[in-house]
């Protein structure tokens, strides 16, 4: 499977409010016309989040899994300075939100004529049997990601229709958030409600995403990245009597065995979800046998 699309990079023009969560982001709209979530890079959460956000979520996309499209973002200081809402709570102190590229995941709907969800009771879950289908798949994502927070996601449809549709939010703990490691928890990175698990008969219920994740080349990773600034992941300065292209390779390092890392886990997924499989969860009640 080719990697074909590449990141955009779009305006901030105009502050929404506020979104919930750990990570502070705002509801913006953006040049093109669009509504975006955005992420800053002084977010209290970490700053690696919204590298988080963007690679994992494109090697979402590169699935087919229902993850938001990310953009970078670049959000003036004029807009911060005149738009008083635009603050984060830090340590107990207001700050301003941090100018320049952040990260921007498109909003999932239509806030003006689309109805949007955090929770849907269990019959509506059954009803929308490609929720549980796709909340499945995802599972192969965050396992192979190593997603250190508990598998996040929301609910639209439009007004008129009761079709229901699900997009796996908030990578930003992938990775394991600012650490860029793997602990491999067997309970954690997926979603609390088994009722998403239960139609899972083998291993034909992850596909064709798992197949796509196995057989990903290492150069396809490497594309996947393409885009990111680099200050969303490595924030140190280049010391004086340095070249920026030494310091850069310097510190590349840390993306490169991240990359490098993902690669060689493809063959690991399949015995981190057989650990979910053996928890104490019982996640998966209709799969017998291997």
């Amino acid at each position: 499977m080719s990697v074909t699309f590449s990141p955009k990079t779009i305006s901030a023009v105009q502050q929404i409010r506020k979104m919930r969560g750990g990570s502070q982001a705002h509801l913006m709209r953006a040049d093109d016309g669009a509504y975006w979530i955005v992420k800053f890079h002084n977010n209290p959460q970490h700053f690696r989040v919204l590298a988080n956000e963007f690679f994992a979520s494109r090697i979402g996309a590169y699935l087919g899994l229902p993850v938001p499209e990310v953009a970078v973002i670049d959000v003036s200081e004029w807009l911060i300075q005149h738009t008083p809402e635009m603050r984060i709570d830090v340590a107990g102190h207001r700050v301003p939100c941090s100018s320049g590229l952040q990260l921007a995941s498109r909003y999932i709907a239509n806030p003006e004529i689309d109805m949007i969800f955090d929770y849907l009771p269990e019959s509506l879950m059954k009803k929308n049997r490609h929720i549980a289908e796709e909340m499945t798949r995802v599972l192969v994502l965050d396992k192979w990601a190593g997603n250190a927070d508990g598998r996040q996601a929301v609910f639209s449809k439009p007004s008129y229709s009761d079709y229901y549709s699900v997009t796996c939010i908030d990578q930003g703990y992938c990775f394991n958030a600012g650490e860029w490691s793997f602990p491999d928890v067997a309970l954690i990175g997926v979603f609390f409600r088994n009722c998403v698990y239960e139609h899972v008969t083998g291993w034909e219920s992850f596909e064709p995403v798992l197949s796509r994740a196995e057989q990903i080349d290492q150069g396809a990773l490497w594309k996947l990245a393409q885009g990111m600034p680099e200050e969303w992941w490595n924030r140190d300065r280049v010391p004086e009597g340095m070249s920026r292209g030494r310091w850069h390779k310097k510190f590349s390092s840390d993306l490169c065995r991240l990359v490098d890392t993902l690669y060689q886990r493809r063959s690991k997924i399949r015995d981190l979800i057989t650990a979910f499989r053996e928890s104490s969860r019982n996640p998966f009640p209709q799969w017998v046998g291997n």
